[in-house]
């Protein structure tokens, strides 16, 4: 196994429970989520699964929908629960990452701006070099102040914000083709 983890965050069923909820994007990142899965996988990667859970409601353990959606069929190395926006606090997931001496997080899942883009940020703040795939997260637009941001302009917003500070933004084939050569 490599230095390298993917956290494949929050891709639960609770989501499509939401009123937000939009089938529109979800077959390109169904396939690139898919597709960087596989990568790691064959690349030895530790694939992380990570879930969000609190309150009531579809985020709730009682409600049956943490758990993976369905195209997802990977055996996860680990699986872990959050109660806050990122993977790495309270979770157990930054000392299961140094028992393993995992350095190197890739970056996956829903929502792009939300959960995603706060664990690179977390992530980067305690040392970890973070690779953020944008392609395979997915999230939905967003209203504020009259104006809405689609899920593109949120996508750019958060590469945007996060490149050269707190991550490297690849694509599916460019991070696959980074583990490739480590």
């Amino acid at each position: 196994m490599t230095q390298s983890a993917l956290l494949i965050i929050d891709v639960q069923q609770s989501f499509p429970q939401r009123s937000f909820w939009s089938e529109d994007d979800v077959p390109a990142f169904q396939q690139a989520i898919l597709s960087l899965i596989e990568g790691c996988r064959q690349r030895g990667a530790a694939l992380v699964d990570v879930f969000h859970n609190n309150g009531d409601g579809p985020f709730s353990p009682e409600s049956g929908l943490v758990k993976p959606l369905p195209f997802l069929t990977h055996a996860a190395d680990a699986s872990f629960n959050k109660h806050v926006h990122n993977a790495l606090t309270e979770s157990g997931l930054h000392e299961w990452l140094g028992e393993r001496d995992i350095r190197h997080l890739i970056i996956a899942g829903i929502r792009t701006e939300q959960c995603c883009e706060t664990t690179a940020r977390v992530a980067s703040d305690l040392g970890y070099r973070v690779t953020f795939v944008t392609e395979a997260t997915l999230t939905f637009p967003m209203t504020h102040g009259g104006r809405t941001l689609s899920s593109a302009d949120l996508k750019h917003r958060t590469e945007t914000v996060l490149i050269d500070r707190f991550a490297e933004i690849r694509t599916v084939a460019g991070c696959l083709a980074e583990l490739e050569q480590a």
